[in-house]
């Protein structure tokens, strides 16, 4: 079991699912995507999480973003928890989610650390580029959900910042200001960045988000 670091090429996998026999890479295809794990089936927080993820993925979509989830248990049992979530989030599970009952999905991600619990996944988060690297990953306990506004933040941050010479600063939300790249000379980024750049010090130059 390796760990998975960033810049690394996500491993591929062909597994069942709650949508049948999914393989990751055919499944991306030219998206990016999220991989996100979940300790069991019919757990509380597992439940809020995706329905919660359901309601968001018009926002994921629209970013070219294809969800797969993970839990440890069956297909079947997963056709019943998606009844409860539907039922008690008032929405309608509309992404795959992986059966990993023999967890080789799990240990080829990592995703079970023996100390919090020999059985169960952490919640893991990975988010892969269209190339196939791994650009993001997260590690909360089983006791923390995740925070899917975050989510979309950092996946926001992640696509501009790799088609445009930024880097997006604390708390930054699309829209607001970012931070030209170390890289780039002030009077470089003047000519590049038409909105204009801010000089706060020769190293923290501020231009307006060129996608906004």
């Amino acid at each position: 079991m390796a760990t998975i670091r960033l810049g690394d090429k996500a491993p591929d996998f062909t597994a069942d699912s709650s949508m049948g026999t999914i393989n990751l890479y055919d499944y991306l295809g030219d998206s990016w995507g999220i991989l996100f794990s979940h300790p069991a089936d019919f757990t509380p927080v597992c439940t809020t999480e995706l329905g919660t993820a359901s309601k968001f993925k018009d926002e994921f979509d629209k970013r070219n973003v294809k969800m797969l989830a993970l839990s440890v248990d069956g297909a079947a049992s997963h056709a019943e928890w998606i009844k409860d979530i539907n039922e008690v989030q008032n929405t309608t599970v509309n992404f795959p989610i992986i059966a990993d009952e023999d967890k080789k999905v799990s240990y080829l991600y990592d995703m079970i650390h023996p100390n919090a619990d020999n059985n169960l996944t952490v919640r893991s988060v990975f988010i892969i580029a269209p190339d196939k690297s791994v650009k993001l990953t997260l590690t909360y306990p089983a006791s923390t959900g995740r925070n899917f506004y975050e989510l979309l933040r950092v996946i926001d941050s992640l696509q501009l910042t790799a088609n445009h010479k930024v880097a997006t600063p604390a708390n930054w939300e699309h829209g607001k200001d970012v931070v030209v790249s170390p890289a780039i000379s002030t009077a470089d980024a003047k000519e590049m960045f038409s909105k204009g750049v801010t000089e706060v010090k020769p190293y923290l130059r501020m231009t307006p988000d060129p996608t906004a």
